[in-house]
């Protein structure tokens, strides 16, 4: 891939971002920006697995808001439960190196300006080898979330140098569409044109589905899957961290 991308002082191309930012905890647009059209939700996959695959290996059902720990039958991320599925969970916060090709191949046929874009990269990763005097730059701040700002070319959009990170955002100068990668999701979520949303539905390889933007991606969203009772002395999401969640970090 291309190397063009540079570090950007210009944070003031992220000022819209903030705005157009809200909803209830969970929601779709806190993460990517209100105001699209439509709104789709790309889900990593589990190694070589998609979660409707995974979802009927457990006997659960796939839907658009379905929660990982849900499928495998957790009642919450970090429990001490067994799953019930034994292979390796979704990324958090970042693509799949295919999945991104894939999918900045159909972004780019949705914006008039594939050239120019805006890329954040979130501030607190630590195998990033910057480009030199890039940490010194103003950073792009946003609710919860800061983020080192580069400019360039699309078809740019991993340097080598971001090593196994995604772009965290990335939105076209037309601002035709946002991507955005949450550092704690598993999927990731763009706004865009029902052209757009709905090309992404149909692209082979991509598991996609449509969303609103206020519908919840928080923990307690999967209302179709049963979970079991949290554990015994644990706040929701805070229970001990168990074989499958250490997996999700190993090196690739």
């Amino acid at each position: 891939m291309s190397e063009e991308l540079r570090p950007s002082a210009e944070i003031t191309a992220a000022d819209w971002i903030g705005p157009r930012l809200g909803g209830a905890f969970g929601a779709v647009r806190r993460t990517v920006p209100g105001g699209f059209a439509a709104y789709a939700r790309i889900f990593h996959p589990a190694d070589d697995h998609t979660w409707a695959e995974v979802a009927a290996a457990t006997g659960r059902t796939a839907h658009p808001l379905m929660q990982w720990h849900a499928l495998m039958g957790l009642p919450e991320p970090f429990s001490r439960h067994e799953p019930l599925w034994d292979g390796y969970p979704p990324e958090l916060g970042r693509l799949d190196p295919a999945d991104f090709v894939r999918l900045r191949t159909v972004l780019a046929r949705h914006t008039g300006t594939a050239d120019a874009c805006w890329f954040g990269l979130w501030e607190g990763y630590g195998a990033v080898d910057l480009p030199p005097g890039a940490a010194a730059l103003p950073h792009v701040e946003l609710p919860g979330r800061e983020y080192l700002l580069f400019s360039g070319a699309l078809d740019g959009a991993w340097p080598p140098w971001f090593a196994d990170r995604s772009p965290n955002l990335c939105w076209p100068a037309d601002r035709a569409w946002c991507l955005a990668s949450e550092i704690d999701f598993d999927s990731t979520l763009v706004g865009g044109s029902t052209a757009l949303v709905g090309e992404l539905l149909r692209t082979p390889g991509l598991e996609v589905a449509a969303v609103g933007p206020d519908d919840s991606l928080a923990v307690d969203a999967d209302r179709v899957n049963p979970v079991p009772e949290p554990d015994p002395g644990t706040a929701p999401g805070g229970g001990r961290r168990g074989p499958w969640w250490r997996r999700s970090w190993r090196s690739r």
